[in-house]
């Protein structure tokens, strides 16, 4: 084998073809930049200036387009003699007509029939619009709902059906009395309190007049057909007639009743919320947090397990329990252990000692509420202030005990606690805790924290009287409805929804302690001579007007002196809403 390097490499088979045709190609390139080049393309010569091009002259300018103006009266079939615009403009192709449908009452439904006549063969659509708040303004989700729903509304009139589309607004209870209240505040440096209900009420239905058309305007501009001479609000004398008769006859069936129960409290806003209305905010673990009502910058933990001891009664034994809310350890009334726990055994029926208030807590067995393989297997129990513990309370038949005043602060029922701010107690106890040897740890917890979205302020589980409806005798007939047929839900998958959601369902809350929107309709019959239990729903009776409801007081109390007191409370907006 020769090892000169200047010998020429042999080729490989296909090389001189691959190289033919990249010379060949370079060629062309060349050529056709070539013929393409001009003697403008020459670089001129440092000597010879390059001329200079002449100034285009400027265009003259467009005239500026006038913005539409709409010369057709109201209610009037609009004037199209103008010539048709070059462009689209939406102002002017939609102006005029939506008020000239009205006028000659195109959206109105058309009797079926007259007296004598047959009815229309084709059938009846009515729709009730889901009423949008009395102080909203339309955001996309308006022009969703509104949008889909006309569509429907349309197409079965088009299909020759008599057609009624329903507008409306409802009266946003919680959500108008804070916009007011704010403003309030901002103009006139006064709460609610210092005017009184009536004025305050008042000052809610001037604020209503001035702003409800908003969103009603907008709706219009959407062009949705709607029968407008139909509209309603929820706070209407015929709405509240409907509404205060629903209450009575649900409470003369026994399908509302008053019972002292745990409920959503807002201390922010001083009343309580419905499941739906809490929003969950997660934590991801240790979170520093701002709550309305504290001084500025004053921040709080969430997302912790805080463990602490429970000395034995009469032993050196300690049972060590976890919680996310140590404040609540002042309203414990029991310690749950597994019935088959084996580290626990010796102690079922004994006593622990609160180190903080006079207290003997029981231990208890569960074999519900406690897992024995999750942390220590001893759970504390703070029935008024926790709905799993509430749960237990009821079939242990524990004591009850209320912490909380309705503004946060801590009652009587804390001792030394007593006046002070939920989360201050929480630093505080801790504090005392490490004092009396007694704090264990504190450990990351990744949690729900559920909140107030109107407020921003934690929401706390509170004992209170309120009035209830009993949802699981309603909830029954709705999913027969869909068993045998009479109720079709659309798309057919959704109907295991239908089924888990009103299969557990629990019962609704439908007090609120606000002003604005309908005050409920129950009276309490205060007995002379008796100290009646306001939270016992014998003696309450529910009327129309106060004449209806002493009418009913006298036939269940008869012969007895008495008074009547009528709840303060209003209604949950969608009580009415949902009629």
């Amino acid at each position: 084998m020769s090892t000169d390097n200047s010998a020429p490499l042999e080729k490989s088979k296909n090389q001189d073809k691959n190289d033919a045709k990249r010379k060949a190609k370079m060629e062309k390139f060349l050529a056709k930049q070539q013929a393409g080049k001009t003697p403008a393309d020459a670089k001129p010569s440092s000597s010879a200036a390059a001329p200079k091009k002449d100034k285009e002259p400027k265009k003259p300018k467009e005239p500026k387009k006038q913005s539409y103006c709409n010369s057709t009266p109201a209610g009037e079939k609009k004037d199209m003699s103008a010539p048709m615009a070059d462009s689209y403009d939406p102002q002017a192709v939609e102006s005029a007509w939506y008020s000239w449908w009205e006028a000659q009452g195109f959206f109105a439904p058309k009797p079926d029939a007259k007296e004598g006549e047959p009815m229309n063969p084709n059938g009846t659509f009515v729709m009730v619009t889901p009423p949008p708040n009395v102080t909203g303004k339309l955001h996309i989700g308006h022009a969703l709902f509104v949008s889909i729903q006309d569509a429907i509304v349309r197409w079965n009139r088009m299909r020759g059906v008599t057609t009624l589309f329903v507008p409306g607004c409802d009266h946003a209870g919680i959500s108008t009395q804070v916009v007011v209240e704010k403003l309030l505040w901002k103009t006139d440096n006064l709460t609610r309190h210092d005017l009184g209900r009536e004025a305050f009420v008042n000052k809610v239905w001037d604020y209503k007049n001035e702003y409800a058309g908003t969103i009603m305007r907008q709706i219009r501009r959407l062009g949705a057909s709607y029968d407008w001479s139909r509209e309603r609000f929820s706070l209407d004398d015929m709405l509240t007639r409907a509404t205060r008769e629903t209450f009575v006859r649900l409470f003369n069936d026994g399908i509302i009743y008053r019972s002292n129960r745990l409920v959503n409290w807002c201390h922010h806003m001083n009343t309580t919320l419905s499941n739906l209305e809490v929003e969950n905010t997660d934590l991801p673990g240790p979170t520093m947090m701002t709550i309305p009502g504290y001084p500025a910058g004053e921040k709080f933990e969430f997302g912790v397990l805080i463990h602490f001891a429970y000395e034995v009664e009469n032993s050196c034994e300690r049972i060590v329990v976890a919680t996310t809310r140590i404040e609540t350890m002042l309203g414990d009334t029991a310690i749950a252990v597994h019935p088959d726990d084996e580290r626990y055994k010796h102690l079922h029926g004994k006593f622990v000692r609160h180190p903080f208030v006079d207290r003997r807590i029981p231990i208890i067995t569960d074999a519900i509420a406690v897992d024995m393989e999750f942390g220590t297997g001893a759970v504390k129990m703070t029935p008024a202030h926790d709905y799993n513990d509430y749960s237990v309370g009821k079939r242990h038949n524990l004591e009850f005990i209320n912490l909380l005043n309705d503004d946060g602060t801590y009652n009587e029922n804390a001792g030394p606690y007593s006046g002070m701010l939920r989360f201050h107690v929480r630093k505080q106890i801790i504090e005392d805790l490490k004092a009396k040897g007694l704090y264990v740890d504190t450990t990351s917890n990744p949690m729900p924290v559920p909140m107030c979205p109107k407020s921003g302020d934690v929401i706390e589980p509170l004992m209170k009287p309120q009035w209830w409806v009993e949802c699981k005798q309603l909830a029954e007939p709705a999913m027969q409805a869909a068993r045998d047929g009479r109720l079709e839900i659309t798309p057919q998958r959704s109907e295991s929804e239908w089924f888990r959601w009103l299969g557990n369902i629990n019962d609704w809350c439908i007090s609120r302690q606000l002003w604005w929107g309908h005050r409920i309709p129950a009276y309490f019959v205060r007995i002379a001579g008796q100290s009646n239990d306001s939270s016992n729903d014998n003696y309450w009776v529910a009327g129309h007007s106060e004449a209806d409801a002493r009418k009913r007081a006298e036939e269940k109390f008869p012969g007895v002196e008495f008074e009547l007191e009528q709840d303060p409370d209003v209604l949950d907006t969608w009580f009415s809403s949902g009629l």
